[in-house]
């Protein structure tokens, strides 16, 4: 079992809650922080004074510091620790659960596990803890088919971005302003109506409105 863990969560009661669980599991060393950017520095510390952590169970949205932030989300914590200490076990422990956020987390970011905030949450947590301390990964049940095959389709940022928008009601002429202004390419209206027409027939959708159907249901947006 995990000796040192750090916990990145902003709401107390979560981290409350989670420290608890970690207690009951006998981990020895636990340490709370409430900013991606003191997370951060405190496992560099650690690595540094050969005091590593050996876990760190991580939220992905982080109310606004005060402070000049580097890392502003949970995503970006994941992504520069996974990158700078490959060894570290991440479990994120989050209210998203849109199945696109969980492969790239996985796929991009190589997190050891994904728990959904939820009823179950805690007790989920606590067999993701148990898991990834076995060199395993874990899901929660309500994200368990990010894989599948049915979910496993070419679909990248930009499409996500996309297919958001339309959700909103942007028309295709009001998103390619959008990115216009953003610097998001392909910005153009005939780029985005070639996009578009390849997400319909990649979803087997009708139209825009039935394209935007699908991807909910299937937790992309």
């Amino acid at each position: 079992m995990f000796k040192k863990v750090l916990i990145a969560e902003d709401m107390e009661d979560i981290n409350k809650g989670v420290h608890t669980l970690l207690t009951e599991l006998g981990v020895s060393h636990i340490d709370q922080v409430q900013y991606c950017d003191d997370a951060y520095l405190k496992i560099k510390r650690a690595d540094l004074d050969q005091e590593p952590y050996d876990l760190v169970v991580s939220d992905l949205s982080f109310k606004v510091d005060h402070r000049l932030q580097t890392h502003t989300s949970g995503h970006a914590l994941v992504e520069k620790l996974k990158e700078e200490f490959p060894d570290l076990k991440v479990i994120v422990y989050s209210v998203e659960d849109r199945l696109q956020a969980v492969r790239t987390l996985f796929n991009q970011h190589n997190i050891d596990a994904y728990v959904c905030k939820s009823r179950n949450g805690l007790k989920n947590l606590s067999l993701a803890i148990s898991e990834i301390a076995e060199g395993k990964t874990f899901l929660s049940p309500e994200v368990s088919n990010a894989f599948s095959s049915a979910n496993e389709l070419e679909i990248d940022d930009y499409d996500i971005s996309l297919l958001d928008n339309l959700s909103k009601g942007l028309s295709q002429d009001e998103i390619s302003a959008l990115y216009r202004k953003e610097n998001i390419s392909p910005a153009s209206l005939s780029s985005i109506e070639k996009r578009l027409n390849k997400l319909r027939i990649q979803f087997n959708a009708n139209n825009a409105i039935h394209l935007v159907a699908i991807v909910k249901d299937l937790g992309l947006i």
